[in-house]
């Protein structure tokens, strides 16, 4: 597993921006079973494991550009220059996976058992 940010596209598919050679991408294109931990914003409150399968779209393609703005939008909302954000997706050679959740949980909660809370 690798921290990534990512985000959810309007399908219900978790979507993360990497680059064609690095392990995740690598690996994946191997074998599409993918799991994800989605932590809380706290540290010590919830998370939960989502487990699917993985697809990898590649730059050029116009389903992977297409793809990559819609994963920002996700995660940031609106870009002030689209056409500047695609050059740069181009000019990177990035590319999107994106999993299909097929399970999920259990939800957890995490920190210290209630009977160990420092005082």
């Amino acid at each position: 597993l690798s921290p990534v940010t990512g985000g959810v596209d309007t399908e219900g598919r978790i979507v993360v921006s990497t680059y064609p050679d690095r392990a995740k991408a690598t690996n994946l294109r191997r074998d599409p079973r993918a799991s994800v931990l989605v932590l809380s914003d706290e540290w010590n409150d919830a998370w939960v494991q989502v487990d699917g399968t993985a697809e990898v779209l590649d730059m050029p393609s116009q389903e992977a550009e297409d793809g990559l703005v819609e994963y920002f939008r996700c995660i940031s909302g609106e870009h002030p220059d689209w056409e500047e954000y695609r050059q740069a997706m181009r000019t990177q050679g990035k590319s999107l996976v994106r999993i299909t959740p097929e399970r999920w949980g259990p939800v957890a909660t995490g920190g210290f058992p209630a009977d160990r809370m420092p005082s």
